[in-house]
């Protein structure tokens, strides 16, 4: 058995704040037709399972209090019909779809061109012809609208997606945190900054470092509302958190980079590929450590991410004062193709994070911010873990428990873990991990092929 042990994992730069001793780093032992936990390397440090590294969940997010209050001053200023507004468009923002690109169209008109011409019992002359094409291209094409924040809109969107927005963005900043303790930002900048609820995240992960907070939004209401709410609802008095400015464009100078860049729910507004090209190449250009990237659970919101992360990982051009490659620290415990998007039926890789919203008339029980996200990092993959994620809900039953991870070697895995088969303190592991933590295992392949069906699609 000991002659059959492959190559140890070790946690690497990424968890310097476990006390591991270098000799004892070793995570998991690989065991023909088994995977678990190598209990010599004593991995848990004597802690319980249920504090083992992989976890990363929050527990409910709940808005700094000076936040709170702001936002509810400026609500109870404003129309009863508010929770109306602020229904439309939650269903507005989370069913939207990416605008349609011109050569899309242009591929979806020659094809209904040729149906029509094709039809023997349609004769029409050319100005019918595009006059039919146009009215199906018009039924068929979703109709995506900029949206123009203008004061009114502004606060009906705070009361929105604050909350939310603010939770997303806390679990992404958490992961930073919790993987790389060491690392004490300085700098920020967000991007699309709209009500400020990345700068309020920022500040309660990392408030004691960070000295400067750029955010852009070229809405000059969102941004003054953004102002307000860092003033507790109003227009005069002292900022609650220092170094904060407010801009309507990206700083201009290649030379200015940023610790951590953010853009949170900003690129899906972007109304082309191409001007979505051009800011994610902006952002990463201008970062120096961390770019993280927040959109809607969505698969339109999956999609916009993953093509953000390829750009990243496939760009050829090098910026001659930042030639640092990247790679990505999360979700995904790999640069290869996303394998949620290569299956027959295409899923969004999201995650769930629960959160207490602004406490008004009708906020009152707790919610769930269904997000995806993406973190590049600059540096080398090597310096990453590795360990495979949880993607969906952890089903436990008795005596097993059911994981979907998606794993190191670019595939995705139902695997069904005891303690008989992989060891008690695997299975202890992983009947504690819940959505979206990392699983402490290393080739995850070597799971044998679980026959069982998976609950999650009975």
């Amino acid at each position: 058995m000991a002659g059959s042990l492959k190559c140890l994992v070790t946690l690497g730069r990424w968890f310097p704040g476990l006390g591991v001793a270098p000799q004892a780093r070793a995570l998991a032992a690989l065991v023909p037709g088994v995977t678990q936990i190598d209990n010599k390397s004593d991995f848990l440090q004597k802690r319980p399972h249920r504090q083992h590294p992989g976890i990363l969940n929050l527990p409910h997010v709940r808005l700094p209090q000076a936040l709170a209050n702001g936002a509810q001053l400026l609500l109870l200023e404003n129309s009863p019909t508010m929770e109306n507004q602020v229904q439309t468009l939650t269903n507005y923002l989370w069913s939207r779809h990416l605008p349609v690109e011109p050569e899309e169209l242009q591929r979806r008109a020659r094809h209904l061109e040729k149906k029509f011409l094709d039809n023997p019992d349609l004769s029409q002359t050319e100005e019918k012809l595009r006059g039919a094409v146009l009215h199906a291209l018009r039924k068929t094409t979703y109709h995506w609208q900029e949206l123009s924040y203008t004061e009114g809109l502004s606060l009906v969107y705070m009361a929105a997606r604050l909350d939310g927005g603010f939770a997303a963005v806390s679990r992404a900043f958490h992961e930073i945190r919790a993987r790389n303790p060491a690392f004490q930002p300085q700098t920020l900048m967000d991007f699309g900054s709209g009500t400020g609820s990345v700068t309020w995240a920022a500040n309660s992960i990392w408030g004691q470092s960070l000295r400067e907070y750029v955010c852009v939004d070229k809405s000059t209401d969102m941004l003054a509302l953004a102002e307000k709410l860092l003033k507790g609802g109003s227009e005069s008095g002292e900022p609650y958190i220092p170094g904060v400015f407010f801009r309507q464009f990206l700083p201009v100078s290649p030379k200015v980079q940023f610790d951590v860049v953010v853009s949170a729910f900003s690129l899906s507004e972007l109304p082309s590929r191409a001007d979505r090209t051009e800011v994610v190449q902006t952002l990463w250009r201008k970062t120096g450590h961390f770019l993280v990237l927040v959109e809607n659970g969505t698969k339109a919101g999956h999609r916009l991410l993953m093509d953000a992360r390829d750009l990243v990982l496939k760009g050829k051009e090098k910026s001659p004062l930042d030639p640092r490659p990247g790679f990505v620290f999360a979700p995904c415990p790999h640069e290869l193709p996303c394998p949620q998007l290569t299956t027959s039926r295409p899923l969004a890789c999201s995650f769930s994070q629960a959160y207490h919203p602004i406490p008004f008339s009708w906020n009152k029980k707790p919610k769930e911010e269904k997000f995806s996200m993406v973190i590049l990092a600059r540096g080398s993959p090597e310096e990453a873990n590795r360990w495979p994620r949880i993607t969906q809900p952890v089903l436990k039953r008795p005596r097993h428990v059911h994981c979907h991870l998606c794993c190191p070697d670019g595939h995705m895995q139902h695997a069904v873990i005891t303690a008989h088969r992989h060891g008690r303190d695997l299975y202890r592991c992983a009947r504690v991990s819940s959505w979206g933590d990392l699983l402490p295992v290393i080739t995850p392949s070597a799971f044998p092929p679980s026959t069982a069906q998976d609950p999650s699609e009975s």
